[in-house]
């Protein structure tokens, strides 16, 4: 007769407060991959542009600091941060589970994953003055085009992401964030339509939008290790 009823009691003192359970570990880690994966894109990219001879963010684009002796030290950070978006798309698809945002919002991160894999395959085409030495202007390679098309749509989708991903922000309380996922699309397209004035405006624009990527999966990161 003890025995019978100290099981009970000791399955009660064990137990936790009935709520909602935290995501596993391994759907925080990979969140933690999608907020590291824009931020260390832009430092690594910036310090590369601060340093390498003849780029200057006027006029030449991040993703030109492919080219060159040194080269392979942006593409190795295509290959990183395409990996790490593709961790926070898996996260996200983890935590957010069903659902417009569930289903769509990961997708369309995975797209921005691949278009940064596809920037590491082909490489952009040299001109505007760099590598040093190069001339100002030069015709569109194959290569070349691939690797603008492929920045294109990845863009594309990460500003449609933004637009999906509103949705179970806002289903969570945070309307505030929310209404910027909706107003920042507008931001980073603007930034593209300004790359025929200056460069600077298209590396403004896209480094918005992998910012409040990296901010958005942060605040969703939070919300499953703390719900």
């Amino acid at each position: 007769m003890p025995r019978t009823l100290t099981a009970p009691i000791a399955r009660r003192a064990g137990s936790t407060p009935a709520g909602p359970a935290q995501a596993p570990r391994a759907t925080r880690l990979l969140l933690r991959g999608g907020v590291l994966a824009g931020p260390l894109f832009l430092v690594a990219g910036t310090a590369q542009g601060l340093t390498r001879d003849g780029f200057a963010f006027t006029r030449n684009a991040i993703s030109q600091l492919a080219l060159g002796e040194a080269g392979w030290i942006q593409t190795a950070n295509f290959l990183l941060t395409a990996a790490l978006l593709a961790a926070g798309a898996i996260g996200l698809r983890r935590a957010l589970r069903r659902g417009a945002g569930g289903t769509w919002g990961p997708v369309l991160v995975g797209v921005l994953a691949a278009s940064f894999l596809a920037a590491a395959l082909f490489a952009a085409d040299a001109g505007a003055g760099f590598p040093a030495g190069a001339p100002d202007a030069t015709s569109l390679s194959a290569d070349g085009a691939a690797h603008m098309i492929s920045g294109m749509a990845g863009y594309l989708a990460l500003c449609a992401a933004f637009l999906v991903l509103a949705g179970p922000l806002a289903a969570r309380g945070h309307r505030g964030w929310a209404v910027a996922s909706r107003l920042v699309p507008l931001g980073v397209l603007a930034g593209f339509a300004g790359s025929s004035a200056t460069v600077l405006a298209f590396t403004l624009g896209a480094g918005l939008g992998l910012v409040w990527l990296a901010a958005v999966t942060a605040r969703l990161l939070t919300d499953v290790s703390h719900p």
